[in-house]
């Protein structure tokens, strides 16, 4: 394990001009004083690691030092070919581009590992869409990945409610959630991140300097419409995504219920409701009863959702309120009793 940590350790540095103790530590997930000693453990080997002190010191390699260690094991071959996703990069236009450089991968390959493409081909297969939709590509999203890929700024037009808004946007990053495409993208006028849903836009183009304004102030237009931007390096996108779609979820559960739970039904709970509201639920939950029944207060969409939600954990939960909620369930108690309690009698 270490071996592969200080490889790993030495490529980082390799690919970054300087790297801080912290940055090391978070990508080789060890704390800081390991880093200090693998370092140190380096320089004793041969491999030329310099420790530079202060605000804006770091790890280096001196004098352009490069490794030779950049042959391949056969798991880690095969999990480069699992790391495309065939339909996504196909809407992206980018199934070509990709083809080859798999192509390539394999020329370059021991003789040994020549079959790594097939062998994971064979044992996984990733399938993005949710079931009972047809995949559609939105047919923005070429131009879209283009912009990403490029850093461009762009003007954008797309539908919110009943009318069109447009903006201008530095794209960062696209996401595919459950078959639907959605771009994480930087709004220029309030320097704030958003997330559109790609099939929203009706029209997405980049932004030429040459387009100012006419007149006096076209210089000034000008020089702010960049073509490109410059990315905010400490912009993280998987972890920008998990925070709006926590903040998504959470925004859309707008009522409240109080149900009682058996232990059953506590282990069935995320399963049969929004997982967010489920982890909030039991985590402000008290002790269980003394007949092991435990009361939740369950945040919901709507009472019509939680109807449909719950009816799923059958005998394993108790509506206590809302009031009209509990009707609903109590009306369905007596006419499944209708349905079940006399039959063969």
């Amino acid at each position: 394990m270490r071996a592969a940590r200080l490889i790993k350790m030495v490529l980082l540095l390799q690919n970054r001009p300087t790297m801080t103790g912290a940055e090391l530590a978070r990508e080789l997930e060890v704390s800081e004083r390991t880093v200090t000693r693998d370092a140190q453990a380096l320089s004793e080997a041969g491999v030329p690691v310099y420790a530079e002190r202060g605000r804006t010191g770091g790890y280096r390699l001196v004098g352009g030092y490069r490794t030779r260690l950049t042959g391949l094991a056969r798991g880690e071959a095969e999990a480069l070919f699992l790391s495309g996703v065939p339909g996504a990069l196909r809407e992206m236009g980018l199934e070509d581009i990709a083809s080859a450089a798999r192509l390539k991968l394999s020329a370059a390959l021991l003789p040994s590992l020549r079959d790594a493409p097939r062998a994971a081909a064979q044992r996984f297969h990733l399938d993005a869409p949710a079931w009972f939709r047809e995949p559609e590509a939105p047919p923005l999203l070429t131009v879209i990945a283009d912009a990403v890929w490029d850093d461009r700024c762009v003007r954008a037009r797309y539908r919110r409610g009943d009318g069109e808004v447009e903006r201008e946007l530095e794209p960062y990053g696209l996401v595919l959630k459950a078959g639907v495409w959605y771009l994480c993208a930087r709004v220029r006028e309030a320097g704030t991140f958003r997330t559109y849903r790609i099939d929203r836009f009706v029209a997405f183009e980049a932004i030429d300097p040459a387009d100012a304004a006419d007149g006096t102030d076209g210089a000034e237009t000008a020089a702010r419409l960049k073509d490109r931007f410059s990315r905010d390096v400490d912009f993280d996108l998987p972890g920008f995504w998990a925070e709006q779609a926590e903040r998504f979820a959470r925004s859309i559960l707008r009522a409240e219920t109080i149900v009682r739970l058996s232990a059953a039904g506590v282990r069935a709970l995320p399963h049969a409701v929004d997982p967010v509201a489920a982890r909030d639920a039991l985590a402000g939950a008290g002790q269980p009863d003394e007949r092991g029944w435990t009361t939740v207060t369950l945040r919901v969409e709507s009472e019509d959702v939680a109807y449909t939600q719950l009816t799923a954990l059958g005998p394993e939960a108790e509506v206590l309120a809302p009031a009209a909620l509990r009707e609903r369930f109590a009306a369905d108690a007596v006419r499944l009793t209708a349905l079940y309690g006399h039959r063969g009698a």
